[in-house]
């Protein structure tokens, strides 16, 4: 029982402690590739921990799950972990862990659910507007090109993903700019960043009150965005990207003085603008490691009684 409080503290800890450092960092827009991989480390750190602590909580209050989970190891080993002597807590707090994986699961398969019918809906409007030729394939085309008064360029997920642009957006777009629109389209297919987006929202609408999950969906969001710019800006540069973001989204109000919901876009061409050195070679590869020895912490510290048995003579 010791094991399995410990690793629910740790989770617990992480949930709580891993957005405010995070938040806190100066690096995650100079590096926002670095920063997404941080924070998915992060979240299956926690995940694991509760999973691990589920586990170990069940093993400690039902002799078949005890023989299932330590079937291979040693008598010593078992006994190490001193499972027979936790009480009725134990049970308890397996039957809640396991509701939290349940529900998890759950939201997960939910958010899969309803983005694939945003996604048919979003293909048969697509239809409609802009109905195949004789010979055509749905999604055959990469590429596709809708009148529209208003200036508006977006990519819809998939097996074959495709862009989508309006005759205005043609219109708006000035030479390179249409391409480095289109860098930063590819950029988020190429990555899926749809699936990190449907984790994210998975996992916050699932359990509200836990502060690391909704941060998680908020960054990943922000993020994606930023590593999509970075694509674009490396191939066509800074200021093209940033013409780009303008032209497409000043006539929706975006760079007035009051808030709206596309708030994060000033910020986007303020970065691409003013840009802040990026991190070097060194600390990139030393973040990156760091943030894969997270999840590691959990599997120490459920190993940790089974190692020390291993290691009596």
């Amino acid at each position: 029982m010791l094991v399995s409080l410990v690793l629910l503290t740790l989770g617990a800890l992480a949930a709580v402690a891993a957005p405010r450092l995070l938040s806190r960092a100066d690096w995650p827009e100079r590096e926002p590739v670095v920063a997404l991989w941080v924070w998915q480390c992060v979240v299956a750190a926690v995940l694991l921990s509760f999973a691990l602590s589920m586990t170990f909580s069940a093993a400690a209050a039902w002799q078949l799950v005890r023989g299932h989970v330590f079937a291979p190891a040693p008598h010593g080993v078992v006994e190490a972990y001193a499972l027979g002597a936790n009480g009725p807590w134990s049970a308890v707090l397996a039957v809640v862990l396991a509701c939290g994986g349940l529900w998890t699961a759950a939201m997960l398969t939910r958010e899969i659910r309803r983005a694939r019918l945003r996604r048919r809906q979003r293909r048969s409007e697509l239809l409609v507007r802009s109905p195949l030729m004789p010979g055509e394939q749905p999604g055959s085309e990469p590429l596709v090109v809708l009148e529209g008064a208003r200036p508006d360029a977006w990519w819809l997920p998939g097996a074959a993903p495709q862009l989508v642009l309006t005759t205005a957006a043609l219109r708006r777009l000035k030479g390179r700019q249409l391409d480095a629109v289109l860098a930063h389209e590819q950029g988020h297919a190429q990555a899926r960043h749809d699936w990190l987006l449907h984790c994210s929202s998975a996992l916050a609408n699932g359990f509200p009150q836990i502060p690391v999950f909704a941060a998680f969906r908020d960054e990943m969001h922000r993020l994606v965005e930023l590593a999509a710019d970075d694509v674009a800006s490396r191939r066509f540069g800074r200021l093209t990207i940033a013409l780009a973001l303008v032209e497409l989204n000043e006539d929706r109000g975006v760079f007035g003085p009051c808030p709206t919901p596309d708030a994060q876009l000033p910020q986007r061409v303020n970065r691409l603008l003013a840009p802040v050195p990026r991190l070097t070679a060194g600390r990139r590869l030393r973040l990156t490691a760091a943030a894969a020895l997270v999840p590691v912490v959990p599997l120490l510290v459920a190993f940790v009684p089974a190692l020390r048995a291993l290691g009596q003579p």
